[in-house]
């Protein structure tokens, strides 16, 4: 379990091409590595991927031919959002987010309102209904806070401190993000789907 709050912003600095899928190759910036060991889950904008090799500031990590198919970010070198997973102890700062992504949505406007940015983004059809005005949403591994919903359409305001310490800052109209809808919202449809069922 991740929180959404972006530790660092890393680099894929290489892609090595696997029997099946590929290993990334990623320098950590400024997320510290000396608690990380082989096997610990980091996110990458979002995609929780486990560590298979760390030298120095650098670290690998594995990626399916299926996460590639589903997400956005991870098959080319550039920037990347960094979290390390949760510890029981830690501090929820964001909130509770899993790692897997539901979508990815595409950004349609990103405009300078003083020193912020209103970004609107168009979620896939299937994710519209589990996000809500004033909810919780997972863009690029950054747990934000919706302002408005129009059917598929979005917006979210990014403050200063969130566009210098993520990659939204890089952002612009067409640019495709990872998406992951709050878990409260998928375990309430659930349960109803199941009652209705009884």
């Amino acid at each position: 379990m991740f929180s959404g709050i972006i530790a660092s912003v890393g680099r894929i600095v290489d892609i090595t091409p696997r029997e099946v899928g590929c290993r990334l190759h990623v320098d950590a910036g400024k997320l510290g590595l000396d608690d990380v060991a082989l096997g610990d889950s980091i996110a990458h904008n979002g995609v929780c991927l486990t560590v298979v090799a760390i030298e120095g500031n650098t670290f690998a990590v594995d990626v399916s031919p299926e996460t590639l198919s589903c997400t956005v970010g991870l098959g080319e070198p550039g920037p990347v959002n960094l979290e390390k997973a949760l510890r029981l102890a830690d501090r929820l700062g964001g909130h509770l987010v899993s790692g897997h992504v539901d979508g990815v949505g595409e950004v349609l406007r990103f405009d300078a309102i003083g020193d912020n940015r209103l970004l609107e983004i168009r979620a896939p059809q299937t994710l519209a209904k589990y996000i809500a005005r004033k909810g919780s949403i997972t863009i690029n591994g950054t747990s934000l806070t919706t302002n408005d919903v129009n059917a598929t359409d979005f917006t979210i305001n990014l403050i200063p401190h969130t566009l210098e310490n993520t990659t939204l800052q890089f952002l612009k109209p067409g640019s495709k993000v990872n998406l992951e809808v709050d878990l409260i919202a998928r375990y309430v449809e659930r349960i109803l789907a199941v009652s209705n069922d009884a």
